[in-house]
């Protein structure tokens, strides 16, 4: 807003510089001394403007190298700590990764012997399952044998009676 009040009095003073040779003052030409007298002050004016404008814009240049100096301060400051922060979280980070290798290697591993151990574990049943069919087949065989043996005893001693029996009747 200054910036426009200061546009206006410029532009007032150039007007007045402009209309200064046009106008007279009661009905005489304005002298020649106030029309320079004018335009240096005018001249002047605009100078002191510039300068003005200058002092303001060197001002500004040097608030704003200040802010990028400490911007740059701040961002040097920001990358330190993210350094040290990935310094921090690198021992942890190369711990967690070797023990979740080491977790998927051993899971491999795993794989096959489950696999491998529910095949012998079909294989111990159907043993064991054959080896108690046979045990019972022995025990079958076994009783079988004592009942033959029984039963051919029974028969001989049946036979030896008789044959006894003969022998007294002869006598």
């Amino acid at each position: 807003m200054a910036t426009q009040k200061q546009q206006q009095q410029q532009q007032q003073q150039i007007q007045k510089v402009k209309n200064s040779g046009l106008i007279s003052v009661n009905g005489s030409p304005v002298r020649e001394d106030k029309e320079e007298e004018m335009a240096k002050s005018a001249l002047t004016m605009f100078r002191a403007k510039e300068e003005e404008i200058e002092k303001k814009k060197i001002e500004v240049r040097d608030k704003v190298c200040a802010q990028l100096g400490r911007v740059e301060e701040a961002t040097k400051r920001l990358a330190e700590i993210r350094e040290e922060l990935e310094t921090l979280s690198d021992p942890m980070r190369k711990d967690v990764a070797f023990v979740r290798k080491r977790i998927d290697t051993v899971n491999k591993e795993l794989r096959p012997l489950g696999q491998n151990c529910q095949k012998k574990e079909r294989e111990y049943k159907e043993a064991l399952e054959a080896f108690n069919d046979k045990n019972k087949e022995k025990a079958q065989l076994l009783s079988k044998l004592m009942e033959l043996a029984s039963e051919s005893e029974k028969l001989r001693m049946k036979k030896l009676e008789e044959l006894s029996k003969n022998v007294e009747l002869l006598r």
